[in-house]
């Protein structure tokens, strides 16, 4: 049942989504049409699934390892942005503007620095944790903000396209520094990346000691004290290796569909790969799972916007709804309900 209850709670989702279409005065069927079944009509909805896919997977990876050892990373969504803000100034560096840069090497060395960038946006948690016991969860939330706030900063300023008549926003990067993309379509080579990620947490998790020493740390700490695993290695280890998947991430959006940087790098991607996570039971295969169907809440609520005239805060109303059914249902699978007098 607890494996199940993700399933319930996409069932649930969808009931929810049925009331919620009545109360504004749309056909629900209709409405569960267009989000749920429209984009995946035609390859060209796949293929956008596929682009949302690849940013909640590489963060929703890092943050199931996470969870898995306790510790609680919630600035997913900073390390991403400073990925892709370390990612876009060494493009930025080596782009000379004529065409003549890039290539593989400079694809790969970009997303090397973005996985940096997260790396070390993540170890300042990770320091302030280890060297003075702060809360991750509330040092990790603040510095997505400061990360956002720098994003904003930058593009506004020393990072802004002089010929861009003021836009807060980047040049636009070369063919060179671009992922490759699926002929006719925008889905680029970060899918792969996050599949290869997810595929390595498992070997992670399933065939190595590593993997299942932060198991036992996050299950049972007292035990794993005794026997002698380090919580200090599995916290840096952890923050350090989330971070890095989160600032790919980063890096893969501005490589990818934006190809610049702007001061919206990321419509929330961070902080819904924390419901990936969860509703993927931190497994790295079900994460695959749970990835794909909050990028089909993604591309569902922007067709639901053009299609029904809905809000554009349709898709995070859906997200709170999948994850408060996860929650609802894990208790009640968990807990017995008994009517006493």
């Amino acid at each position: 049942m607890v494996w199940l209850s993700p399933l319930m709670a996409v069932a649930l989702t969808a009931l929810c989504g049925v009331f919620m279409f009545l109360a504004v005065g749309r056909p629900p069927l209709e409405g569960l049409a267009v989000f749920f079944v429209e984009p995946l009509a035609s390859g060209h909805g796949w293929a956008e699934i596929g682009v949302k896919m690849a940013p909640l997977l590489l963060c929703a990876v890092g943050l199931a390892l996470c969870f898995r050892a306790n510790i609680f990373n919630i600035g997913a969504e900073g390390q991403l942005v400073v990925g892709a803000i370390v990612a876009g100034a060494f493009i930025l560096r080596f782009d000379d503007g004529t065409g003549g840069g890039g290539g593989p090497l400079m694809i790969a060395l970009a997303l090397l620095a973005g996985a940096l960038g997260g790396a070390v946006w993540a170890a300042l948690v990770a320091w302030l944790r280890d060297r003075y016991h702060a809360n991750e969860i509330l040092v990790s939330l603040m510095l997505v903000y400061v990360a956002q706030l720098l994003l904003s900063y930058l593009v506004h300023g020393v990072m802004r396209d002089p010929d861009g008549f003021g836009f807060p926003q980047s040049r636009l990067f070369d063919d060179g520094f671009l992922l490759p993309v699926w002929p006719g379509t925008r889905l680029h080579l970060g899918l792969g990346l996050a599949l290869a990620a997810a595929l390595a947490a498992w070997l992670l998790l399933a065939r190595l000691f590593a993997g299942y020493r932060l198991t036992v740390g996050g299950l049972a700490p007292l035990a794993a004290r005794y026997a002698g695993f380090s919580s200090r290695r599995a916290l840096w280890g952890c923050m350090l290796g989330s971070g890095a998947l989160a600032g790919v991430a980063g890096a893969c959006e501005i490589m990818g569909p934006i190809g610049q940087l702007t001061p919206s790098v990321s419509p929330g991607y961070g902080f819904a790969a924390i419901i990936v996570a969860f509703v993927g039971r931190l497994h790295p295969v079900g994460v695959i799972f749970a990835s794909f169907v909050m990028a089909l809440f993604y591309i569902g609520g922007e067709l639901s916007q053009t299609r029904l005239g809905m809000p554009s805060a349709i898709t995070g109303i859906f997200q709170g709804i999948l994850l408060f059914s996860l929650l609802a249902c894990d208790v009640l699978i968990h807990q017995r309900l008994r009517w006493r007098r």
